[in-house]
């Protein structure tokens, strides 16, 4: 099953790239990012972590990214923009 994820997460990927290149609908690059969320954390879960395991490493990264000053947030504030909806979630 971890070989079928890594395929699909591949496969996820290129397709990504394809529709950003081909000038594809926002419904089919959105419909790729959230295969390769979804497989990430089914991959996850077969490699033994919980997706609350996953859920917090991913919000300590956010964290850590902010405080290095990472492009993003330093030109776009994505990254807290992102902090602020997954806390804001309850699911954290």
């Amino acid at each position: 099953m971890i070989e079928f994820y890594k395929t699909e997460l591949l496969s996820s990927l290129s397709f990504l790239y394809g529709a950003m290149f081909k000038g594809k609908s926002d419904d089919d690059i959105t419909d790729a990012l959230s295969d390769i969320v979804l497989t990430a954390y089914l991959l996850g879960k077969r490699l033994g972590m919980d997706y609350s395991e996953i859920d917090a490493h991913v919000l300590d990264k956010i964290h850590l990214q902010i405080i290095e000053g990472h492009e993003a947030e330093v030109w776009y504030k994505d990254l807290s923009s992102l902090k602020t909806h997954i806390t804001g979630r309850g699911e954290w």
